[in-house]
Parts: C-alpha cells; structure tokens; sequence
C-alpha cells in the first residue's frame, strides 16, 4: 500500500508542489513556475539515479511544461488547473480494458467474484471520467480556491469513499460466496 502512495505521490508531484506553494503565496504565476522546475527537476533525478520513467511520469512532465507556460504566458490559471482532469482521463480510459483490476486482486478475490472486480474496474473508470469532468468545470470557473477544494478534498475524498465501499463490497461478497460454497459441501 505504501508503494501505492509513493507512485501516486511521484505521479502528481508537480500538482502537489503547485497547491502547496499557491496556497502559501497566493501567486499563480510564481506556483506555476515552481511546479514546471518541480516537474523537471524530478525527470532529472531519476535519470541520474537511474529509476525507470513511466510513461505517466513523462506524461505529467508534458502536459505541466505545455499547460504550465500557456498559464504563465496568457495569466490564466485555467490552463494549470486543467491537469489533473487530463489524467483523469487518461486513467479512465486505461480503466477501461476489461479486467485490468484482477492484477492487483488477492488471489481469494480473483478466484471468488472475478466478473464483480471487472464491474468494479468500469466502475474506476467512469469515477475518474466524472472527476475529470468536475475538474474541468471548476478550473473553466477559473475560481483558484473551488479548484483546490475540489482537487484535494473532493477528488481525493471521492476515491477514499470508492475504495472503501469497493473493499467492504468485496469482502462480505467473499464471505458469503466461502460461506455458501462450505454450506453445500458440508
């Protein structure tokens, strides 16, 4: 799980150094500028200590290079505040491929409710749809502190809860499956 959080924590890093520094200045232009470097900054790192790039990784690196300068240049905040929405996206249309979520299943989970784990991948996929929808309507509003409430509260707070119910779900659905596979063996 912690390996979990440090790949999301790399993947969204210059988002992260973005709000913090936005958050503690107030200025769009300045926190732009710091996440690119940040951005960069990371892509030279692991290049020079030799930790393979994924293709996320690169992708982060593109979009906060182009959107970044397009909001520095122009002084609109909305272009910045579109990227975390086109990852969303992208991880949605990812999410799409059937099964994709049987690979980081328990062995149990696999072998007990297989087609349950596929709904729930689509069902992965259409969160991160509609939370790249939200994204993208709160960033055109171009209010900075709907956006950070959003990306941070409700975006994150949206896949706690997702998660949870998805973990709870899966658990009594194994339970009841062991429990009327024993019943009918017994």
């Amino acid at each position: 799980m912690r390996d979990v959080f440090a790949r999301l924590g790399t993947d969204f890093f210059s988002t992260i150094v973005f709000l913090a520094i936005y958050l503690a200045t107030d200025n769009i232009v300045l926190a732009t500028a710091v996440a690119i470097a940040g951005a960069i900054g990371q892509v030279v790192y692991s290049r020079i200590s030799g930790t393979p790039l994924h293709v996320m990784t690169w992708a982060s690196l593109a979009l906060v290079i182009v959107l970044g300068g397009a909001t520095i240049l122009t002084r609109d905040p909305r272009f910045v505040l579109a990227k975390p929405a086109i990852a969303h996206f992208a991880v949605g249309a990812v999410m799409l491929k059937r099964g994709w979520m049987l690979r980081y299943m328990p062995p149990i989970a696999v072998e007990t409710i297989p087609n349950y784990i596929t709904f729930a991948g689509y069902a992965w996929a259409g969160l991160m749809f509609v939370l790249g929808a939200g994204t993208i309507a709160i960033a055109a509003s171009g209010d900075l502190r709907l956006w950070v409430l959003y990306v941070s509260v409700v975006a994150v707070g949206a896949k706690i809860l997702a998660f949870a119910v998805q973990y709870t779900g899966f658990r009594i659905l194994i339970i009841n499956r062991i429990r009327a596979s024993q019943s009918v063996a017994g």
